[in-house]
């Protein structure tokens, strides 16, 4: 993941809710839905409904493992070779449909799911980190429970859920959620610096995921 002038877009505005519940795995036209990905990525979406409705009622733990490791099954590559644009936030749908995705999809995805699910709000931040070993920016979730200050990291590039202080390959750098934006020096913690209200990619997922825009790929995979 490049950087891709995201502070800039930040402090430009204020970051968008980030809206769950009702649609996130919204009833799509099957027919619709295999013209543009395929027979496979049409599997995949039913096996993430499935899976939203086996973990409904478990303990949080399994439901980070399981959801961390479901989406982990899919390929890590460049929104260029995927979408076609450098830059592309892609819906759950458009990502499980395209079967790859970067590591913005990877966290948005799960953290969507899991909230879907029904982990509070205030437990889980998506960080925007670097990722020291690839010197590259990277996109992680973190999920705090309550009475902790070391959250645990749901990663694409490490599937293995691990404490943040075992995490010193990631240099955090902000981190956010549906209702608020932090500067980080570490991935607990950091200091607030806005509420959540508008940022343009969250803004243009937000819209497409509403509207049902179903972006079709360069290539289909099986």
């Amino acid at each position: 993941m490049t950087h891709r002038r995201w502070w800039k877009r930040l402090v430009a505005g204020l970051l968008l809710p980030l809206l769950v519940g009702v649609g996130l795995a919204q009833a799509l036209d099957a027919r619709r839905f295999i013209e543009v990905y395929g027979s496979g990525g049409w599997t995949r979406v039913q096996q993430w409904q499935q899976l939203l409705t086996r973990l409904e009622s478990v303990p949080v733990r399994r439901q980070l493992r399981e959801v961390n490791d479901f989406f982990n099954r899919l390929r890590f590559t460049d929104d260029i070779s995927v979408w076609g644009k450098e830059d592309y936030w892609a819906t759950p749908q458009e990502f499980l449909g395209a079967g790859a995705g970067d590591c913005d999809d990877f966290a948005m995805a799960k953290y969507l799911t899991l909230r879907q699910l029904g982990v509070p709000e205030q437990s889980l931040r998506l960080h925007y980190v670097k990722a020291l070993r690839l010197n590259q920016f990277h996109m992680v979730v973190t999920y705090q429970a309550a009475n902790t200050r070391n959250p645990d990291v749901l990663d694409n590039l490490n599937s293995s859920i691990l404490p943040a202080s075992e995490r010193t390959d990631l240099l955090p750098i902000y981190s956010f959620n549906g209702s608020a934006l932090w500067m980080s020096k570490q991935l607990e913690g950091g200091e607030r610096i806005s509420d959540s209200r508008g940022l343009s990619s969250l803004t243009d997922w937000q819209k497409r995921r509403e509207d049902g825009v179903l972006r079709a790929p360069l290539h289909k995979r099986p």
